[in-house]
C-alpha cells in the first residue's frame, strides 16, 4: 500500500469514526431526542425460553420505579420470576409497588438492608430462574430484551454471561447517547469495567460456581467485581450487538453522587496497581485506547447497518 493511499484511508477511517456521536464513558453525547428503540423482530426468538430471575434494588426511587417495573413485566415472556426489593423507602415507593402488584405477578418487600448488594441478594433468595440479572429502579429494558435473552442462551448453551449495547436516558425518557460496547476480552476487564449492568445477564451455574452472592463490601463496583470472578472462574462471556437496556443519567443518580468517594475506592481493589509501576500503567493506557477504537469500529458498522459479534 502506498504511503499516499495509506495517509488518505487514515483519514478517511478517522473522519468516519469521530462523525458518530458515541463514546463510551460520556453520559451525555447530544441534546436530548425522543427515544429510538432497538428493533427486535420475532425471527430472532427460537426454541425455548429458560426461566430468567431478575431483581431490582431499589431505595428513595419513586420518581422512577414505576418505568421500571413496567419495562419488566411488560416484556411477556412465557417463563419470568421478578422480584423488587425496597430499603424501607418513605417517599411512595410501597404504595407504588402495592399498586402494581395488583396487576402483575411480581414478588416485593419494604424493609431495612445493608445496601444495594444485600438487597440484590435477598431478591435472588426470593425468585428462581435458570438465567439471572438485576434491574437498577431509574434503569429501564427495552421491549422485547427478554425474549432475546432467553433465545439466545438457549441456542448456545455453551455461553455463560452476555451483555449488550447502552442507550442512555435522561429523566423525562429522552435519549441522550449511546455506548457501543466492544465485544469481551479478558484482560481489558482487569482494568476497566465497560460492561452496561443493565444489559446482563449470566446462567445460573455461573453464579453458584463463583459463591451464589455479590460481595456486600461493594457499593458501587458489585457488577465489575461479579464480572471479575466470573471470568476468574472459566465463564464464556460474549458481547451480544444489540441495545437491551437503557441507563438513566439523574443528578441523584448513584453513579454521579458517589464516583469520587466510594467508586473510586471500590474500584481501586479490583484494579491492578498502576501507580507503582510505569510498564503496567502504559499497557493499561494502550488497552483503553484500543478497546475505545473497537468500539467506534463496531459503532461505525452500526451506522451502516452491519451487526457485528467480533468488532
Amino acid at each position: 500500500m502506498s504511503n499516499w493511499f495509506q495517509k488518505f484511508f487514515d483519514q478517511t477511517f478517522h473522519t468516519a469514526l469521530s462523525s458518530i456521536p458515541v463514546r463510551m464513558g460520556n453520559l451525555r453525547q447530544y441534546p436530548p431526542r425522543p427515544l429510538r428503540q432497538e428493533v427486535i423482530m420475532p425471527r430472532d426468538f427460537a426454541g425455548r425460553y429458560p426461566s430468567i430471575g431478575i431483581v431490582t434494588p431499589t431505595f428513595k426511587q419513586a420518581q422512577f420505579l414505576e418505568r421500571t417495573v413496567n419495562s419488566v413485566v411488560t416484556q411477556a415472556y412465557p417463563s419470568l420470576r421478578y422480584a423488587v426489593v425496597d430499603g424501607g423507602s418513605q417517599d411512595g415507593t410501597p404504595e407504588i409497588l402495592a399498586k402494581l402488584a395488583k396487576d402483575y405477578p411480581f414478588k416485593w418487600v419494604s424493609e431495612p438492608d445493608r445496601g444495594q448488594s444485600d438487597a440484590i441478594n435477598k431478591g435472588f433468595g426470593m425468585v428462581s430462574g435458570e438465567i439471572m440479572a438485576w434491574l437498577n429502579s431509574d434503569d429501564i429494558l427495552l421491549p422485547r430484551a427478554l425474549l432475546f435473552v432467553g433465545s439466545y442462551f438457549d441456542q448456545h448453551p455453551d455461553v455463560d454471561v452476555i451483555y449488550g449495547h447502552r442507550i442512555l436516558i435522561n429523566e423525562d425518557d429522552l435519549e441522550i447517547g449511546r455506548w457501543i460496547t466492544p465485544p469481551f476480552e479478558a484482560e481489558a476487564l482487569k482494568f476497566f469495567d465497560f460492561v452496561p449492568q443493565e444489559t446482563l445477564f449470566w446462567r445460573r451455574r455461573i453464579w453458584d460456581k463463583v459463591g451464589a452472592n455479590l460481595n456486600v463490601d461493594f457499593h458501587f463496583a458489585l457488577d465489575w467485581d461479579l464480572l471479575q470472578r466470573f471470568a476468574d472462574a472459566g465463564a464464556v462471556i460474549r458481547r451480544l450487538p444489540v441495545f437491551l437496556g437503557c441507563f438513566r443519567v439523574h443528578k441523584d443518580q448513584k453513579t454521579s453522587a458517589r464516583m469520587v468517594d466510594v467508586g473510586r475506592k471500590e474500584m481501586s481493589w479490583l484494579r491492578p496497581d498502576v501507580n507503582s509501576d510505569p510498564a503496567l500503567k502504559r499497557h493499561m493506557t494502550r488497552l483503553y485506547h484500543r478497546e475505545q477504537v473497537r468500539s467506534q469500529l463496531s459503532s461505525l458498522l452500526l451506522h451502516c447497518g452491519i451487526r457485528s459479534t467480533r468488532l
